[in-house]
C-alpha cells in the first residue's frame, strides 16, 4: 500500500542554477545536510542530473509542480518581477486557478490554488 511522496526529483544539467531557482527565486526551504534537496511545505524536492548516470538529458514536460498558493495572481506577479516568465495567462479551470511556468531547465511548473470547495 502506497503512503506518501517521500520526494520529487528535478532533472537539470546545472544544479547550483536549479537550487538557486528553487531557493532564491521561489522560496523552498533549503535542507541544511544535503546541497542539492530543499522543502515545500513536507515535501522534499531533489535536483539531480540524468547524464551522471547514463541517462539522456530531458526536461520533465507535462508533469507540472504544482506549488499551491493562496492567491494565484499575487504569487505570479511576485515571481514575475523576480524575472519568471509564465506561459500564457492564469487558467480558470471552474474549481481552481492555474498560472504555468518552467524553471530554468525547462522543468514544467504551475502555481494552483483550488477556490472551490471539495465535494
Amino acid at each position: 500500500m502506497l503512503g506518501s511522496v517521500d520526494f520529487v526529483s528535478i532533472p537539470s544539467r546545472d544544479p547550483d542554477r536549479a537550487r538557486a531557482f528553487y531557493v532564491d527565486t521561489l522560496g523552498l526551504r533549503p535542507d541544511e545536510n544535503a546541497r542539492y534537496e530543499f522543502s515545500c511545505g513536507s515535501t522534499c524536492f531533489c535536483i539531480w542530473q540524468p547524464e551522471r548516470i547514463g541517462w539522456e538529458w530531458a526536461p520533465q514536460k507535462n508533469g507540472h509542480i504544482a506549488f499551491h498558493v493562496e492567491d494565484v495572481a499575487a504569487e505570479r506577479a511576485e515571481l514575475e518581477a523576480k524575472g519568471v516568465e509564465f506561459a500564457g495567462e492564469t487558467f480558470d479551470t471552474g474549481v481552481c486557478h492555474m498560472a504555468f511556468f518552467a524553471d530554468p531547465d525547462g522543468n514544467d511548473c504551475m502555481l494552483h490554488s483550488r477556490y472551490a470547495p471539495r465535494t
